[in-house]
């Protein structure tokens, strides 16, 4: 059945009227990098695969989602592109009924085995990750050596011109907080967007709270000191400010990823690595869904689990209850 079937479910709405019709998958927590705002050198994982999502029950989530009325989806992890099958899981989503957009979110470093194979498969965007344009800031953040790989398949990316590019860059005070014009310049010639973002406090007990915080404002005056010039846009619900100048084809923006500007236009769920549905990045439980799947649950069990989620969704990530109970997982887990 093609993704274009019409989807006669009605749009689901949270309590406070927004409606949720976004959905970032965690399709592993595993990583081939260290980030040290998000991993421990010795991340924990689950070794004997219990929890990790397989292809059949990814697939089976992605139609639920769908026949409740979500309508995008993007893959994250972890690192996606760290599942053999991902280009298949791409195929898949962009077949079934109800989904019109499927993008993903990646490091970059495995880009050049599947990128031809996304590209076949359908894959509407990609967002890739990197924190530097320098090597030996590479290194120092990622505590991987995979500068000149990651750099190569990001410039694969921006001579892809029909595939929608954008670039996430984690701002880290003292760090990565001088290569802002370095960032913005690769604009000037490519219709990306960069966008420069907020550390959150999911980092494995790293480096939140030790001074590398850099704050939307700050960002906004390193970005306004390097572009006297620069025009805002209209931003997104998450981008929140966007930029660009005179004669650029592309634009940067600024995610607030922490002060979290955007929660009143919030209209996603996310599921996590071990298959729990959550309506908020600081919720700490959420819904095990797959456990419902493997218990095999009827259909419609399995959607008034997602309705559950959305009508837990809470109005603020800074003031519900939940607050930042979630920290201590990283964003590997999260799913970003």
């Amino acid at each position: 059945m093609s993704s274009s079937t019409p989807n006669t479910s009605p749009p689901l709405s949270d309590t406070f009227h927004r409606q949720v019709s976004y959905a970032r998958i965690a399709v592993t927590g595993a990583c081939n990098l260290r980030c040290a705002y998000c991993m421990r050198e010795e991340h924990e994982s689950d070794s004997s695969g219990r929890t990790k999502m397989s292809f059949t029950e990814l697939t089976t989530l992605i139609s639920v989602l769908a026949e409740a009325g979500i309508t995008k989806i993007r893959l994250t992890g972890g690192e996606p592109l760290l599942r053999g099958d991902i280009a298949d899981l791409v195929a898949t989503a962009k077949n079934t009924p109800g989904i019109k957009t499927v993008s993903i979110t990646t490091n970059g470093l495995l880009l050049d085995r599947h990128l031809d194979a996304l590209l076949s498969a359908g894959i509407d965007a990609v967002n890739m990750s990197i924190d530097s344009l320098r090597a030996d800031r590479f290194l120092a953040i990622t505590r991987r050596n995979e500068f000149e790989r990651a750099k190569a398949n990001l410039d694969r990316l921006l001579s892809l011109e029909s595939v929608p590019l954008k670039i996430n860059v984690v701002m880290l005070r003292g760090i990565n907080d001088d290569e802002i014009k370095d960032f913005t310049n690769l604009t000037r010639e490519h219709p990306i967007s960069v966008r420069f973002m907020e550390l959150q406090p999911f980092d494995d007990h790293q480096i939140w709270r030790t001074g590398k915080f850099l704050g939307m404002d700050k960002i906004r005056g390193l970005l306004q000191s390097a572009h006297p010039g620069m025009e805002e846009l209209q931003g997104s619900g998450t981008e929140y400010f966007s930029f660009t100048l005179p004669g650029y084809r592309g634009s940067w923006a600024i995610i607030p990823a922490y002060t979290r500007n955007f929660c009143s236009q919030c209209n996603r769920l996310r599921v996590r690595a071990d298959g729990h549905l959550v309506s908020c990045l600081y919720e700490k439980e959420g819904i095990d869904m797959l456990s419902a799947i493997r218990n095999g649950e009827s259909r419609e069990n399995l959607l008034e689990l997602v309705r559950q989620s959305v009508r837990l969704k809470p109005e603020d990530g800074k003031t519900t209850d939940r607050g930042e109970s979630s920290m201590g997982r990283s964003m590997s887990e999260i799913g970003g």
